[in-house]
This record gives structure tokens, C-alpha cells and sequence, in this order.
């Protein structure tokens, strides 16, 4: 099955499984129910504004059967890009077959080819330990940093 697997940049027509495999990845790694309308402007929104990112996407025959989203940040350290992995999802009949290995080669050539770009990274929820041995197993290694957020109603934005 995993020679019918074919990777490339995602299209707009894909819009609709990627928001839908958004919502159903939010919930299988953190059970976190998310607005459907809301991801789908998200995902239009990176179709629409490709200086922000793009999707690639795995397909088998021409079913989509898992995908990422890539976002740019820029590194005034090294003066370069890091491309930073988000919304990995694989389909559930289509795990533990290599796709996701499939996309990070593809990402990782496109990565290459780009000239500017120093470093892949992405971040995992701390318990999803399936997920971080697949990107152990890819060469990934964690960065030694911790990640840590405000959200605006965390700032409360306007009010002191």
C-alpha cells in the first residue's frame, strides 16, 4: 500500500480534508473540540496568504490520507528560516505504513532546495509519546527548549 502513497504541496481543493483532519487530530491528541467553521477559514487563510505557509498533503490513489501544515519563522541568529511542522495528521487506516515518514522527506528536500532555510522543528504534546518516537526514529531529536504562551484572555487584552 505504501507505493501508492504519493506526496506533494497541497491544493486548494484539499481545503475541506485538511480542516477535517485538523478537527479530528485536535481531538484524538488532546481532546480539544475545535469550531469547524473557525479551522476552515484557517486553512483557507494559508491557501490565500502563502508568504504564511503551506499544506502538504499524502494521498493514495486520490483519496488524502494524511497531511502538515508548514509556517515560517525567521532567525535574525542565523539569518535564516526555520520551517516549523503543524497539524501532523495521518488517517487512521493509513498509520504505522510510512507516510508521515514520506512527508518529512518530502518536506526535508523541499527544506534543502530552499537555500535558506536552517532548521525543521515542530512541537508535540508531552504525553503523545507515539508521536515523538516516530520523529525520534526520523533523526529528531528535542530542542531543549520549553514552549510557553499567553493567550490574549490570558493578557486580558485592554484591561489592567
Amino acid at each position: 500500500m505504501t507505493d501508492q502513497i504519493s506526496i506533494r504541496k497541497a491544493e486548494p481543493q484539499d481545503a475541506d480534508t485538511i480542516a477535517c483532519y485538523n478537527v479530528q487530530m485536535a481531538w484524538e491528541t488532546e481532546q480539544l473540540k475545535l469550531e469547524p467553521q473557525i479551522v476552515q477559514k484557517g486553512v483557507q487563510y494559508i491557501f490565500e496568504q502563502p508568504e504564511s505557509g503551506f499544506y502538504v498533503v499524502a494521498t493514495c490513489v486520490d483519496k488524502l490520507v494524511g497531511c502538515l501544515m508548514i509556517t515560517y519563522e525567521w532567525s535574525d541568529w542565523q539569518n535564516t528560516n526555520r520551517w516549523w511542522i503543524h497539524s501532523v495528521y495521518v488517517s487512521p487506516d493509513y498509520r504505522r505504513l510510512g507516510v508521515f515518514t514520506q512527508l518529512f522527506a518530502f518536506i526535508n528536500e523541499l527544506a534543502c532546495q530552499a537555500h535558506n532555510v536552517s532548521e525543521v522543528r515542530l512541537y508535540v504534546e508531552r504525553h503523545n509519546h507515539v508521536a515523538q518516537d516516530a520523529y525520534k526514529s526520523l533523526g529528531m531529536k528535542p530542542s531543549g527548549y520549553v514552549i510557553y504562551e499567553a493567550s490574549m484572555q490570558d493578557l486580558r487584552c485592554g484591561k489592567v
